[in-house]
């Protein structure tokens, strides 16, 4: 595969959570040791806002994040390995001018289903998965399978940079392809934000 080191084996410890609803995070966890907060479903209309506003919807979280912050995306990858044609990171997204991560995440990339220029593309590690899948022109669909939250552990508070006890909420999205093949398994987690102000 291009240019990547080989993948790391995956921690079997049994005191380590595996979580199917959290997948590929869960998988990342037991990539470090970390021992994953217990992730719960939440029904959409019972997320406040505004991560309601920025997780129910079908459209890759990229483009929704963008337009929530009115600036372009970055990426910072946290942690990545390889297994066959699939590419695993764990990541942080910043939006424009805003000092901290706007998104916490992790995804499954099935490289064999991209072209080989957006393949080299995801392996520079350069630009977030939806803003690559927008430069490249590949058509895709996004579909939330679940709306989640769990204390944020002490990791998560760190690499969000957040303090105290903190209730987060994501999603685990499916983007699949225009055949409806699963290009992309993704766990998004938005830190503890306030509604916005009241005019």
């Amino acid at each position: 595969m291009l240019g990547m080191p080989e993948a790391t084996s995956i921690t079997q410890a049994s005191e380590l959570r595996v979580q199917p609803i959290a997948y590929p995070l869960d998988e990342f966890y037991a990539q470090a040791s970390r021992i994953l907060p217990l992730v719960s479903a939440v029904n959409a209309v019972d997320l406040p806002e505004p991560a309601r506003t920025l997780l129910v919807h079908q459209r890759d979280m990229t483009s929704t994040l963008e337009a929530f912050y009115g600036g372009p995306i970055r990426l910072e990858v946290l942690m990545r390995h390889e297994r066959g044609d699939s590419y695993f990171r764990e990541v942080l997204l910043f939006a424009g001018s805003v000092k901290n991560p706007v998104e916490f995440g992790a995804i499954k990339i099935n490289l064999a289903l991209l072209p080989a220029s957006a393949q080299r593309a995801v392996l520079e590690e350069k630009l977030p998965f939806g803003e690559l899948l927008k430069e490249f022109s590949i058509p895709h669909s996004s579909n939330p399978k679940a709306y989640l939250q769990w204390i944020a552990d002490d990791f998560m508070k760190d690499v969000l940079r957040l303090s105290g006890s903190q209730l987060l909420f994501g999603r685990r999205n499916t983007l699949f392809d225009s055949n409806h093949r699963p290009m992309a398994e993704i766990i998004e987690i938005l830190p503890h934000m306030s509604p916005p102000a009241s005019e």
